[in-house]
């Protein structure tokens, strides 16, 4: 038997499992079908033992594992949602596997764990993701494949600035690199190592946020595998940039716990500050991630619309971090201008939200798509006639993305905006806004 016939999972039962992402229900509907359990190991690629205890309820929750799972079964990624293709995903029945909370308590669980040694009681823990078996692993490990790790890290995020999304590729080297750590290697290149994929990871989990599913998986390994490192940056930049993405999905409240965790971890190097804290004090990442950990807070406080906390949180950001290079300057500047923003201060958010346009390069093209629509929606609150035509060009430029977190969060109030505006061209331009928006 080389795959399963789709034929054979058209019924209520198929459907449901694969709506739900339901992998212990597939599996016992295979069974039932006559499929042996050796047999589902051998097509999706895991063990007995796994199979196994999937049949007994053990949840498959990392987004990796499950397209593995489908494509070794011959199931279209997009009748599991996972796929963006001609088929369109089918909607999710009501009993999902994992509600926003629970994944919000496991990843703030992860967190406390690691950086405190034990996790906040009654938040939980994910299980640990199982991980592909079949490639070849190389004989020994040496720095040069933690250098490769790096490069590969790096390259994935140059494509993801410029296109957007990207949660495949992120999710493929990430699966595969991990396999490097049960390589026989020093200690030394073994946490450099660990280190390294803490990072791939932090960026796959964006990545997984970019395009629209589900990075809890991606962040919770992240903070291990930097706990296994000893690497206090990256716990830290795991947590502020699991943050961002709580906050732009509308949990600000476990986005500042996550925050306040990796400030804890690194207080001791924070400015004016002198608590003995592990990082050490000459890694060059160290005022990135303070700064990161501090404007996220400051997001997450206007967001809850408290401004007397964003306010402070945004001044100490500016006021002690000079970013090293353009990217992270328009960055710090497009963050500001959503601040000033939802603070409901115009002026101040037009400046910022201009200067991150003008400063992002042709190789960030997302980002700067980004801050153009985040101009426009700042003009047409305004009643500047400008407004329109910036939003029509910003409109434009974000169709050609394949970021599916920009086109809803930002087109949205674009949309609003444009519709609090008299006249046919506005109701227009706000309708396609809004089409936009909502294309998976």
């Amino acid at each position: 038997m080389h795959e399963i016939d789709p034929t054979l999972l058209e019924g209520d039962d198929g459907r449901a499992a694969l709506a739900t992402r339901d992998i212990g229900a597939l599996y016992r509907l295979l069974r039932r079908l006559g499929v042996s359990q050796r047999e589902i190991a051998r097509l999706t690629g895991q063990s007995q033992s796994e199979v196994c205890e999937i049949l007994k309820g053990r949840k498959v929750r990392d987004v990796w594992v499950l397209e593995r799972i489908t494509d070794g079964l011959g199931i279209p990624r997009a009748r599991m949602g996972l796929s963006y293709g001609d088929q369109e995903p089918e909607t999710l029945l009501a009993g999902e596997e994992v509600d926003e909370a629970t994944k919000c308590r496991a990843l703030l669980a992860t967190c406390s764990a690691t950086v405190l040694g034990q996790a906040f009681l009654g938040l939980g823990e994910l299980t640990e993701l199982a991980l592909p078996t079949d490639q070849t692993l190389p004989s020994r490990l040496e720095m040069s494949h933690v250098h490769a790790v790096r490069a590969i890290t790096e390259q994935l995020r140059g494509v993801a600035r410029y296109y957007g999304g990207q949660a495949d590729l992120f999710g493929a080297a990430a699966t595969l690199y991990t396999r490097w750590m049960q390589v026989p290697a020093t200690d030394a290149v073994t946490a450099q190592l660990a280190a390294g994929l803490a990072e791939l990871h932090t960026a796959a989990g964006w990545s997984c946020y970019d395009s629209g599913v589900d990075g809890t998986g991606c962040f919770t390994r992240a903070l291990r595998l930097a706990g296994q490192a000893g690497d206090a940056c990256g716990i830290a930049n795991a947590a502020f940039v699991a943050a961002g993405t709580l906050v732009r999905n509308g949990h600000p409240n476990d986005a500042l716990k996550l925050l306040q965790l990796g400030q804890f971890h690194l207080r001791g190097f924070a400015p004016g500050r002198s608590t003995p804290a592990t990082p050490r004090s000459d890694d060059s990442r160290l005022p990135t991630v303070i700064a990161g950990l501090t404007l996220n807070s400051a997001t997450a406080y206007a967001v809850m619309n408290r401004p007397n906390q964003a306010k402070s949180y945004l001044a100490e950001a500016r006021e002690g971090w000079e970013p090293p290079d353009a990217f992270l300057h328009a960055s710090m500047d497009r963050a500001t201008a959503g601040i000033q923003l939802d603070l409901g201060e115009l002026d101040a958010a037009e400046h910022y939200a201009a200067s991150a346009v003008r400063t992002y390069g042709e190789s960030h093209r997302k980002d700067r798509t980004t801050a153009e629509l985040l101009l426009a929606e700042i003009h047409l609150r305004a009643g500047d006639p400008q407004g329109l035509t910036l939003a029509r060009h910003a409109i434009n430029a974000v169709s050609t993305l394949q970021s599916v977190a920009v086109r809803r969060q930002r087109l949205v109030p674009l949309a609003t905006a444009l519709e609090a505006r008299p006249g046919t061209d506005t109701r227009e331009l706000a309708r396609i806004a809004r089409k936009i928006a909502t294309r998976i």
